[in-house]
């Protein structure tokens, strides 16, 4: 999977954003803090859920489940918008 060239990303010191372009679907735009946004930057190279998780487990101290749960949650919605390829 991988992010949908057809959604632009910014990053701030601590909110991430991803807005559409006019060739989509979904109008709105995604505002997250910054897990969202070392998530969607591994997903702007092609990428399985695993991966993303191993690599977040590497950046990010949490509990065990916290990070799988985050993960699976913003693609589930990330999908649901058409954000994914």
């Amino acid at each position: 999977m991988k992010l949908n060239p057809s959604f632009l990303t910014h990053n701030t010191s601590d909110e991430s954003y991803l807005v559409p372009t006019s060739n989509t679907s979904f109008s709105g735009m995604v505002r997250g803090n910054k897990t969202l946004g070392a998530i969607i930057k591994l997903l702007k190279e092609e990428t399985t859920e695993e991966e993303v998780i191993k690599a977040m487990r590497s950046k990010f101290d949490a509990p065990e489940g916290v990070i799988e749960k985050d993960v699976k949650y913003v693609i589930s919605e990330l999908q649901k918008i058409g954000a994914l390829e």
